[in-house]
């Protein structure tokens, strides 16, 4: 019965995709609260204190992510401090106990899915959790666990430094530039030169990896694919919190070139292609929500470092999208507040399904925004 209700959900979504009937807007606090909501059910829904997948037409609730649990537990933190709530920190500190009990003995943490060997993107995305959770408590725990897979990342790199194994799919990503940006938040509570010649290795690798149209090679899930927006706002953000941290301009410049020319696809609606090729052409009709959000971020984080209002315009109209994609007032749980991962539903990025990780940045790039506006 629970079944076929999911399957009921979806296509009833899909309908209403292909109609193009959008919710009914509301404020942005609105949005915002709706969404959190949808993640603190989406973290009681999953096992052992982390935070389930999302809820997909497979299955309804999935069980516990490893991955992004790691940085939603940052959100959490941030929004504990911002709202001194307790039930935020009391959820952020339950998922990165749970990841303690998920690492593996070598320090690394893998995605079950794929076997029990540790998975660089997967390390680096917990370490900002056990470095966040470090941190605010000074929890010798948190440290150690965070000091072994700052240790993992950086004994699996190769000669030169670089992730080129135990890799997705066996491939190596720019997106590392993610776990790169980990290494260099472990960095600022315990300082490792060996992090940091990594970090620096697998940087340089990524603007080496930039092409002339602003975009990076090795970008995508599987290589010769057009990479999502997802995974090209991953490794643009990865190179300016980087460049940030180490106060290094070529990192931070990168980063602009490919926050630039995304910005030239975003449509006067916020309409991002959810796909764009190494050569900078559209190769999606769909939306990858996740990306739009993604983006937001870097484009607001440029608009503070430069005051440049077109930063600011792109990253409210990308944000708009979402908004007005997601529904705050239907009576079904499971889907108020939560992003698809594509709009319509069904495009290629997650489909027929409702990701954790797409609210995480929704929540930090709606933050963001409404520093601005209402």
């Amino acid at each position: 019965m629970a079944l076929a209700g999911t399957y009921f959900t979806f296509a009833r979504l899909a309908a209403r995709d292909l109609m193009g009937n959008l919710p009914a807007p509301a404020s942005h606090t609105d949005h915002l609260r709706a969404a959190e909501d949808w993640l603190k059910r989406a973290h009681d829904h999953g096992e052992d204190d982390g935070v389930s997948y999302g809820y997909t037409l497979r299955g309804g609730w999935r069980e516990s992510y490893r991955e992004t649990s790691g940085y939603i537990a940052t959100t959490f933190f941030d929004l504990a401090r911002d709202r001194n709530d307790a039930d935020y920190h009391g959820r952020a500190l339950r998922i990165c106990r749970w990841l303690l009990t998920a690492q593996n003995r070598d320090g690394s943490f893998a995605n079950p899915r794929y076997g029990d060997d540790g998975i660089v993107f997967d390390t680096g995305q917990d370490l900002f959790g056990l470095v966040r959770a470090a941190e605010v408590t000074g929890d010798a725990s948190f440290r150690l666990g965070a000091q072994r897979a700052a240790d993992w990342l950086v004994n699996i790199a190769d000669a030169q430094g670089r992730w080129t194994r135990n890799e997705h799919l066996n491939t190596p990503h720019v997106y590392n530039t993610r776990s790169a940006w980990a290494l260099l938040r472990m960095n600022q509570i315990e300082y490792n030169a060996d992090r940091e010649r990594v970090a620096r290795a697998n940087l340089d690798w990524a603007v080496a990896e930039q092409q002339t149209s602003g975009f990076f090679d090795s970008c995508a899930f599987v290589r010769g694919h057009s990479p999502f927006t997802h995974t090209i706002a991953y490794a643009t953000r990865g190179l300016l919190e980087s460049g940030v941290l180490l106060t290094d301009q070529r990192y931070i410049t990168a980063a602009q070139r490919c926050a630039d020319a995304a910005a030239a696809h975003v449509a006067a609606d916020g309409f991002l292609p959810g796909q764009i090729t190494i050569d900078g052409k559209s190769d999606a009709s769909y939306c990858c929500l996740t990306g739009n959000c993604q983006f937001s971020i870097v484009w607001a984080k440029l608009f503070d470092r430069t005051a440049n209002e077109q930063y600011r315009d792109t990253a409210i109209r990308a944000m708009d999208y979402v908004m007005r994609r997601q529904d705050i007032h239907t009576d079904d749980l499971n889907v108020r507040g939560a992003i698809k991962g594509s709009f319509p539903i069904w495009g290629r990025y997650a489909p027929m399904s409702f990701p954790n990780w797409p609210v995480k940045f929704f929540i930090d790039a709606l933050t963001l925004r409404m520093r601005w506006s209402q």
